[in-house]
């Protein structure tokens, strides 16, 4: 039996509730490295997850300055078309080749540029869901580079177009110029504002979800400690991040809470994490990284864990005690298992 799926809105893709992320598989050299990372550990990862039932991935050209890209279109390289998962990936964000340590701008200038190059270092004809990375600071207005994905989408350059990082009154007035197919916000234990606003927003307008950072890059895994992250090494975004500095402490506390249920279910903690960012009804999937295929292995499970309604109210008083994180506590009731 294969992993549950769900519908990534009126798009007619199915996706499983769990999907890889591609971000910390970009290597060192720019602004938001994981540190070093080595190519064939990472296409091992990748080929692990597929044969688990994993069908879709999630990357942009930002993630190693293009090197995400060309790891993944190096792991499906010579895979049967009926194996080959769904690849998603981004656009408008622009670094600067001069100093790849710089921040990228948020520029859409040149999104039909990005897209060749997506496509090429991918190894693909057509990409399977683009998404504008963040509201460009650069370059044209919002119905301007919407309209481009729509005219990209209309020529059959990419089969399905989105926006991630968007509020609700971006999406109302992307919809006013072609349907949007996803919104991917970030969704977690910690950043749980998506779900009180553009999570019921896109489930009302069927709008498919897909959370990212569900384990807060490693910090609700289970497998983090006030030592490990002391000793993240300076090439490691996470070194100075906020969560794993000054708010450290009230986050273990969160993830010390996880530990009965995820205790009860007989899973991991980083499972529990997961099933929670998918237990909000409008959620299609959560982006889910992994660096080594037994990293994957730890948080499958959450593919097709539904937490009771006692599970979630015993998360939301963890939440609470801990102070840790911003949103609402918890969904009204646990999703419906819309799974196929």
């Amino acid at each position: 039996m294969g992993l549950p799926t769900r519908p990534l809105g009126r798009s007619g893709m199915q996706l499983t509730t769990v999907g890889y992320g591609a971000w910390a598989i970009g290597g060192l050299g720019w602004e938001h490295s994981w540190g070093a990372q080595d190519d064939r550990d990472s296409i091992a990862t990748i080929r692990h997850a597929i044969e688990q039932g994993i069908n879709w991935i999630d990357t942009a050209p930002v993630y190693g300055h293009g090197h995400s890209e060309e790891v993944i279109g190096a792991a499906l390289a010579g895979l049967p078309a009926a194996d080959r998962p769904y690849v998603f990936t981004k656009c408008g964000l622009i670094w600067n080749p001069a100093d790849h340590q710089l921040p990228p701008d948020r520029d859409a200038r040149r999104i039909g540029w990005e897209v060749e190059h997506s496509l090429r270092r991918l190894g693909v004809d057509r990409l399977d869901l683009l998404q504008i990375h963040w509201p460009p600071l650069l370059g044209p207005a919002l119905d301007v580079y919407w309209q481009q994905l729509v005219d990209l989408r209309d020529a059959g350059k990419v089969a399905t177009i989105g926006l991630s990082n968007h509020d609700t009154d971006q999406l109302a007035a992307a919809t006013r110029l072609g349907p949007v197919d996803s919104l991917q916000p970030p969704l977690s234990l910690l950043s749980r504002d998506a779900a009180a606003a553009e999570v019921p927003w896109c489930a009302e307008h069927q709008v498919g979800v897909i959370g990212y950072s569900p384990l807060e890059s490693g910090l609700l895994s289970g497998a983090f400690t006030a030592e490990r992250a002391a000793a993240l090494p300076a090439d490691d975004w996470r070194h100075a991040a906020p969560a794993f500095t000054s708010q450290l402490g009230p986050n273990l506390e969160l993830v010390a809470a996880l530990r009965p249920v995820a205790e009860r279910h007989g899973v991991g903690v980083a499972a529990v994490a997961i099933a929670w960012t998918l237990a909000w009804p409008g959620v299609t999937g959560a982006i889910v990284g992994a660096r080594r295929p037994a990293q994957v292995d730890d948080w499958l499970p959450a593919a097709a864990l539904i937490l009771t309604d006692a599970d979630l109210a015993e998360i939301a008083a963890g939440i609470e005690r801990s102070g840790a994180g911003t949103g609402p506590l918890r969904p009204a009731a646990a999703a419906s298992s819309d799974h196929s």
